[in-house]
């Protein structure tokens, strides 16, 4: 099936799949059309302003009562929520990981989440986890939904697709989607195997970070942010919906499928970006400017320019910089930082760091180029340069991200991660030429 979608971001979308389901003039007629139910869903408090309230009016075959039975306990072992401290003794360091392994076992996208990092706390709704996810299976009768943060969905390997109530988004490796908090959903594979990232926001929604003296136009462009059109299915077979609720899961059966929203309205929902659309501003005469050029998308704090979460990615661009070393420079910083790999190479590391892999740069843990990138970017010749054929990404926030004992223990982790800056050499020597032999 093709499936279409509205562009926009943060619009107030209108959409139906049966004429005349929405209803017009009002939100909650006395009868709806078509026998349906009127429900809203809240992704803000009722009365925040204007600019952050958000919800949206759905119009379903069941109201949201009847997809939900008597709870049972639920057990994910290896997605992990803040805070979660202290269950490894593994010493504080640099990370770096080779790609997580597929599964040999009949694996769904649910039973596939391997968290890496939280951070803060899911409780007062401030902080993420960071997780990647394996997967060889579609979900068919259980569906899910997070009442503990939004989900950030970077594809790595291969496509899926994700159901959901207010419609379907098909997502491949150079996509995103976001899926807000309470969406129910379920992910069918469209390959046979698929391998990503995952980006759990616990604070407050991502939304497009403001562009300051940049401008109205460059970096994500609200008009290829694209919204699913509405899309239902009545399946009156056993299903099951499973909750992550504070830390906790859950699972309740049902007797056919949540996905039944007919029509709905509203700005609360999910969608898909192409990172291909991203448009990067940089230096064109000196210096490399903060990584913060590149973001995406950003989850505010409370306080001003601190990000709960920047999701920054690394795209193909042009370096043109004169007399300027032009990966990035070596830094101790504040954020902490989740990076991985779509493909390609990224320009700081020449060699480790591979499609799929994952480095962790903690709160003031020094990092930069390891020893042969050094080496080339301060040699090469200063002409125009092109990077093609590289995405790189960053899940980079305010709090120290906390690794889980399944990071910990990874049997993908590099060991000796920490030798790529081991060749950098003492080239002080007094003299204002340093010593470069």
């Amino acid at each position: 099936m093709t499936f279409s979608y509205m562009p926009g971001f943060g619009n107030d979308f209108e959409t139906e799949t049966l004429p005349g389901s929405l209803p017009q003039g009002r939100n909650s007629p006395q009868r709806p059309a078509y026998g349906l139910y009127a429900e809203q869903l809240s992704g803000s408090p009722f009365t925040a302003p204007r600019g952050t309230n958000e919800r949206s009016w759905l119009y379903r075959i069941r109201p949201s009562v009847k997809h939900t039975g008597r709870f049972k306990p639920a057990s994910y072992p290896l997605w992990k929520t803040a805070p979660n401290v202290g269950d490894h003794e593994l010493a504080l360091g640099q990370y770096r990981w080779n790609p997580v392994p597929m599964p040999k076992e009949p694996t769904d996208f649910i039973q596939g989440i391997r968290s890496m990092t939280t951070a803060g706390d899911v409780l007062g709704q401030t902080g993420m986890a960071a997780h990647v996810y394996v997967a060889n299976t579609s979900m068919v009768d259980d569906h899910f939904f997070n009442a503990d943060g939004e989900l950030l969905i970077v594809p790595q390997v291969g496509a899926l697709r994700f159901v959901t109530e207010m419609g379907v988004i098909e997502l491949r490796p150079g996509e995103i989607a976001v899926l807000p908090r309470g969406l129910v959903f379920k992910v069918e594979l469209v390959d046979k195997e698929v391998r990503g990232y995952v980006c759990e926001n616990y604070g407050a929604k991502l939304t497009m970070p403001d562009r300051g003296p940049i401008g109205a136009n460059c970096l994500a462009n609200p008009r290829d942010f694209k919204t699913p059109c509405a899309w239902f299915e009545e399946k009156e077979t056993p299903c099951r919906l499973i909750v992550k609720w504070c830390g906790n899961f859950h699972v309740t059966e049902i007797g056919h499928s949540p996905l039944d929203v007919v029509a709905w309205h509203g700005n609360y929902a999910p969608y898909k970006y192409d990172l291909a659309t991203f448009s990067p501003v940089g230096a064109i005469l000196f210096d490399h400017p903060d990584p913060s050029i590149f973001t995406v998308l950003t989850a505010p704090s409370g306080e001003e320019g601190t990000a709960n979460i920047d999701f920054v990615i690394f795209p193909p661009r042009w370096l043109v910089a004169e007399d300027t070393f032009r990966p990035p420079w070596y830094h101790r910083n504040i954020m902490s930082e989740f990076m991985g790999l779509i493909h390609g190479q990224y320009d700081a590391k020449e060699e480790g760091f591979v499609p799929g892999g994952i480095s962790l740069h903690n709160l003031m843990l020094a990092h930069g180029p390891d020893a042969p990138g050094f080496e080339k970017a301060s040699r090469t010749e200063l002409k125009p340069v092109k990077l093609e054929d590289t995405m790189a990404f960053m899940f980079e926030t305010r709090f120290p991200q906390m690794l889980t004992r399944y990071g910990a223990e990874l049997e993908t982790r590099q060991d000796n991660y920490i030798d790529c800056w081991a060749d950098l050499k003492k080239r002080f020597n007094g003299t204002p030429e340093g010593d470069w032999s």
